[in-house]
């Protein structure tokens, strides 16, 4: 029975002081969710421009100066995945905290108000369960695709445990283990060892359940002039919690298509830090008459600084003898990076029926073409202020993959509320969001850049566009209220094991058929309010 063997990362990585993140790994924590109170679910976030609701402290911090009065706020509910089975210590259902938060009004003058809020709420949650499987067709995920990515390349011989490593940025942590556990390994006669051969797979199942949030802390100054003109501006600190645990299994073939076991890829992944953005805006009244509004917002990109680690590892259960040097072998990561999210631009319009109905509607883009990934390149000491400060420079390589990999996203907001009566209110909300991936993406593992050489896993998918469909009803007694809303949101994609980008260059074909995945949510929530 082959050696157990516990890889030595330190030999595998030559860039510990140069780290950045890969593109698909980056747009999982660019995005934000529809989530706040359950007036602003409920009428499918359109009230960049009615304003009056904590929620629109992220997206157009003016709504908050169209407060009369100070309240607060709790919001607590469920998010149940749909078509999903459970895997590891994922769950369909579960329990969120959503937002809380309050508002200080404090008149100014006789139509003037200054407005100070705070506000917390989840704007992501990243609770799913992701599940695929396919038929490879004597294809496999890495491999044949280190088999293919060494033919340009020797392998030394580590001094550490026996382990073959790379020597240059596309060979990465899945290679790594792949060459060791699974790859025939020849020499040349000056001792260089070079891949000699692969295996092939009939199909795969791939399983990973992804949880954690992140939580935003908006402080917000806002006000109006004479009723007419509401101004906002908000600060927000912005705190990453993501986890992330995945297996992915290859039915392996020997070269005359014979079952011969299997091997498998297990890969724990987290990413936790925090960043801080601006946000302001304006909401103004253009006939004095009219209670027709039109809001306008800006948004700062968010200005990450995270840390990600990963223990990966591989168990070999192949009956090919001569394949590979160890039957098991793990890696273990950390490193840190920064992230810096694209600018954000709103523009909204809302209008009032008398007092019992509320039209609204809203439109943001943000390009998220250009993400920027970061490199740490050390930092220097501040002798006077007695600080130390980190440096930071664009990873070019991995930038010009985000751009031809992401796009430009579109967001589009609808709702309505209807008052019965004084006290109950009915709402109804649609909120549509662009698709951010190119259809003809791909995760490029070839890339000169830290983003590619860190990497754990070969999978991505290119998710279509989100359809959100709300609902809600309200109820006001005295200064209480009760809000309860429903969210129901669906997004489809393709799911790729891996990438066929080295075949072309190769001319030998590796190319995996895409499987459709689906993401459909249900949501409800419900806020508690006191206003005073």
């Amino acid at each position: 029975m082959k050696k157990i063997a516990l890889f030595s990362a330190a030999a595998l990585f030559a860039y510990s002081s140069a780290m950045a993140q890969e593109t698909y790994e980056n747009a999982k924590i660019a995005d934000q969710d529809l989530n706040g109170t359950a007036r602003y679910i409920g009428m499918g976030g359109a009230l960049d421009a009615l304003g009056a609701d904590i929620s629109t402290i992220s997206s157009n911090p003016a709504g908050i100066g169209l407060f009369r009065h100070s309240s607060a706020n709790v919001s607590f509910g469920i998010v149940s995945q749909q078509d999903c089975k459970t895997f590891a210590n994922g769950k369909k259902t579960n329990l969120s905290f959503d937002q809380i938060g309050f508002v200080y009004s404090r008149r100014t003058g006789r139509s003037s108000f200054m407005n100070f809020a705070f506000n917390y709420h989840k704007s992501k949650n990243f609770d799913f369960i992701l599940s695929a499987t396919g038929k490879l067709d004597g294809l496999s995920s890495q491999n044949k695709q280190t088999f293919l990515k060494s033919q340009d390349q020797y392998f030394d011989l580590s001094d550490k445990g026996g382990a073959y490593v790379g020597n240059d940025n596309s060979f990465n942590q899945v290679d790594y283990l792949y060459a060791n556990t699974l790859l025939p390994v020849a020499f040349d006669d000056k001792n260089k060892g070079y891949i000699d051969g692969y295996l092939g797979a009939s199909d795969f199942d791939f399983n990973r359940t992804h949880s954690g949030y992140i939580g935003t802390y908006d402080f917000n100054l806002s006000g109006n002039i004479n009723d007419r003109v509401y101004l906002g501006i908000t600060f927000g600190i912005h705190d990453v919690h993501y986890k992330s645990y995945g297996e992915y299994t290859e039915a392996l073939l020997d070269s005359s298509d014979k079952s011969i076991g299997k091997t498998s890829l297990s890969d724990n992944r987290k990413v936790t830090g925090t960043g801080f953005d601006v946000k302001a805006g304006i909401i103004f009244r253009p006939v004095e008459s009219s209670p027709f509004r039109i809001g306008l917002s800006i948004a700062t990109p968010i200005w990450y600084d995270l840390t990600t680690t990963n223990y990966t590892t591989i168990d070999n259960r192949s009956l090919a003898d001569n394949f590979g040097y160890y039957d098991t072998g793990n890696i273990e990561e950390s490193y840190d990076f920064k992230l810096y999210t694209p600018w954000k631009f709103g523009l909204s319009l809302g209008t009032t029926f008398d007092n019992y109905l509320a039209i609204g509607a809203g439109y943001e883009y943000s390009d998220y073409s250009t993400l920027d990934s970061r490199i740490n390149d050390g930092g220097d000491y501040d002798w006077y202020y007695d600080t130390y400060y980190s440096n930071s420079s664009s990873d070019g390589e991995m930038n010009d993959h985000t751009e031809s990999t992401l796009k430009g996203v579109s967001t589009l907001k609808l709702g309505m509320e209807f008052k019965a009566d004084d006290n109950l209110a009915i709402r109804l909300g649609y909120n549509y969001v662009s698709p951010k991936y190119e259809s003809v993406g791909y995760k490029d593992g070839t890339i000169n850049s830290p983003g590619s050489y860190y990497a754990s896993t070969t999978d991505y998918t290119n998710w279509e566009s989100i359809n959100r469909v709300t609902c809600g009803i309200g109820y006001t007694l005295n200064k209480f209220s009760l809000d309860l809303a429903y969210q129901y949101s669906v997004q489809n994609g393709k799911f790729h094991a891996f990438t066929d980008y080295i075949s072309e260059v190769k001319d030998m074909s590796n190319l995996c058929d895409a499987v459709k995945v689906s993401n459909k949510r249900h949501q409800l929530l419900l806020t508690l309010g006191y206003h005073f």
